[in-house]
């Protein structure tokens, strides 16, 4: 089922499976969210929850039992619980069940609201840990946006921007998906700019740490939207690889995939967040339209 919220500047549907943004148009309904394609990838913007990227051999552990789970969590395959608080506000919820405790052995509520502010979309994460022990996760949010925006343009006329002074390092992984090899400086151009090509993800994302706290999408008459994530400590661009398709992903972190041939213990992998008992962790982020 869908969701819309809007004011005059934002008209945004969300579905309840994921709780996934599946569109976002502005006041003269122009859609800016790519819609998905099932041979290059069927997605809009999922919700990654518990877990951000791949693990290897799809496994965890925790206290010394084994678990499975696939890329970027569960979140995306499970439908919330949606209310409508206001026109221009959606409150999305998701609790464990047996399902879930079979695969993440945590007691949990886990909140996406979306709210609308002008032309800026407020998301908030808001994580519950319902019982007396600690709690380990990632989060993270997965947007495609429309490359190029116009009939006419080019992939290659629009580029990513980041904040001047801001010196990106890139985060080894390799091209299955997993930490390997030194994180490495992150070339950009004069304007502190990354021009997009379809080739720089023919080894699949591309992950940034260092990189400030928002990044701007520019096309060939300028700015395109912007996205902030003060709290994400890494952020994902990406796109289908070796496949020239017409949109690429900005996509905030809080974590890191597992590392190569590893199946980590979660209690252990340093960058999840640990959340005490019956503590509420809340990260926000925005998407502008400019």
């Amino acid at each position: 089922m869908k969701y819309q919220i809007q004011n005059d500047k934002l008209k945004v549907e969300i579905r309840d499976m994921g709780a996934e943004l599946c569109s976002i148009q502005n006041a003269e309904g122009r859609e800016y969210l790519w819609q998905g394609d099932a041979a290059t990838w069927p997605d809009q913007a999922p919700t990654l929850f518990p877990y951000v990227g791949r693990m290897c051999d799809k496994k965890y552990c925790y206290q010394g039992q084994e678990y499975s789970m696939n890329i970027h969590g569960f979140a995306m395959e499970h439908a919330f619980v949606c209310r409508k608080v206001r026109e221009d506000y959606l409150v999305c919820s998701l609790e464990d069940t047996e399902e879930t405790r079979a695969i993440y052995p945590f007691a949990f509520r886990f909140e996406v609201h979306y709210e609308l502010a002008g032309s800026t979309i407020r998301i908030y994460y808001i994580v519950k840990n319902r019982e007396g022990k600690k709690m380990y996760f990632g989060i993270g949010g997965h947007p495609g946006f429309r490359v190029p925006l116009e009939e006419g343009e080019a992939f290659e006329e629009y580029g990513l921007k980041f904040p001047q002074g801001v010196k990106p390092q890139r985060v080894g992984i390799n091209n299955r998906g997993f930490l390997e090899g030194p994180d490495e400086a992150f070339a950009l151009d004069a304007e502190n700019a990354l021009p997009l090509r379809h080739d720089l993800f023919d080894n699949d994302a591309i992950v940034l740490k260092n990189m400030g706290s928002q990044v701007w999408l520019q096309g060939p008459k300028g700015p395109v939207l912007t996205v902030r994530y003060p709290q994400m400590k890494y952020l994902g661009i990406w796109q289908w690889p070796r496949v020239d398709v017409p949109y690429v992903c900005i996509e905030p972190w809080s974590s890191l995939p597992s590392r190569q041939d590893v199946i980590e213990d979660l209690a252990q992998k340093p960058d999840l967040i640990t959340l005490e008992p019956y503590g509420t962790y809340t990260n926000v982020w925005e998407i502008e339209l400019l």
